[in-house]
């Protein structure tokens, strides 16, 4: 069992303040990922769990236990780096087995361990190789092993594939939430790829300049975003985002778009009448209407991706995408009136990012 809750997490570092005033929980054997671009404080956060950073202020529980002081070697918590810091002298079985040694654990437990993470790892048939004869993901599996022989109460990932390339990031995605499926043990993943942190949690926290932004399930967070910087961080092509007023009279609401472009809302949607709002609409909701139906974008771009053709262009000073499954032959310059699904949309208060339908 391994519960870690932080409480009121400050951290500074003179007089500059890296975190603040963090709280939330995570549960047993959960995978939550904390995600977020450079600089915002995730990996400091996850040092601080590991003991690798001191707490300023604020509290780190493990299994209702105040841990702050509590040594790392004896916090019961493996970490896995960015870097694999393999001893390149060592073999994998000598890497792997290391920390075992130094705590002078029986020998017959120490095999017992290792072939059941190389097993696992599918590591076997590589135990006595040098990290020089591995492949990168490899290596990454024998980083992995060396955490999972301890058999900790938690694992910290710390953006543990970000020196692999683009298709062996995929296979080892799938591997790792296989991995945590089959351990069932609570883990903690550092990213700054929203896509990782989509594919991988169960739960997502959204970092920002030190503060958490949005916690939930990828799918909370990707269809009710709870902000702009939510919105726009998570999701590939970024969410689009259209300056208007939103507008009520009659019984009926919408928002009026410069040149006087009207797009009906649900009566149902909050917000008082001459509201400056951010239209939000994710490029997989906007279908392409008839001539003068919706609102008309020029083309610049076209991309094809083979699985579907992205169009970019400008409309009111921001860039629009739009994602196509059916192929269409379009050309830059050309004129095509967009059509967003209503039903899908966001509207977010453009003075504070707020969504206005965020409970």
């Amino acid at each position: 069992m391994a519960q870690i809750e932080v409480r009121n997490l400050i951290k500074t570092f003179g007089d500059v303040e890296i975190l603040h005033n963090l709280s939330f929980g995570i549960a047993d054997k959960e995978l939550v990922a904390l995600v977020g671009p450079s600089g915002c404080g995730k990996t400091t956060l996850l040092r601080m769990i590991a003991g690798l950073e001191e707490v300023t202020q604020g509290e780190i529980v493990l299994d209702d236990k105040v841990i702050n002081h509590v040594r790392e070697k004896d916090r019961d918590i493996a970490m896995v780096f960015q870097s694999y810091a393999l001893y390149p002298h060592m073999t994998v079985y000598a890497n792997m087995s290391f920390s075992l040694r130094m705590r002078k654990m029986p020998k017959a437990e120490q095999q017992r361990r290792i072939r059941w993470a190389a097993e696992m790892l599918e590591l076997s048939d590589y135990l006595d190789r040098y990290p020089r004869q591995l492949s990168g993901g490899q290596r990454q599996r024998v980083a992995m092993g060396r955490a999972l022989v301890r058999e900790p109460a938690a694992f910290l990932l710390d953006e543990p594939l970000s020196n692999l390339d683009a298709q062996l990031r995929v296979q080892m995605r799938t591997e790792l939430r296989a991995l945590h499926q089959r351990l069932k043990t609570t883990m903690v993943y550092v990213t700054h790829d929203q896509v990782e942190a989509m594919t991988l949690a169960d739960r997502i926290v959204v970092m920002h300049g030190g503060h958490v932004e949005q916690i939930g399930s990828p799918d909370v967070i990707y269809d009710h975003p709870a902000n702009t910087f939510v919105a726009k961080f998570i999701g590939s092509p970024t969410m689009n985002m259209l300056p208007g007023h939103l507008r009520r009279g009659d019984g009926k609401v919408w928002v009026e778009f410069t040149g006087g472009v009207r797009l009906d809302l649900p009566s149902t949607q909050v917000g008082e009448d001459g509201t400056e709002i951010l239209f939000g609409i994710r490029p997989e909701n906007v279908h392409l209407g008839s001539e003068g139906d919706g609102l008309p974008m020029t083309v610049e771009v076209v991309e094809f991706t083979g699985r579907e053709i992205e169009l970019f262009g400008m409309r009111d000073g921001e860039r629009i995408c739009v994602l196509l499954r059916e192929r269409q032959r379009l050309n830059p310059e050309d004129t095509v009136w967009l059509k967003p699904d209503v039903a899908r949309a966001h509207l977010f208060n453009k003075a504070t990012g707020r969504n206005l339908n965020a409970a």
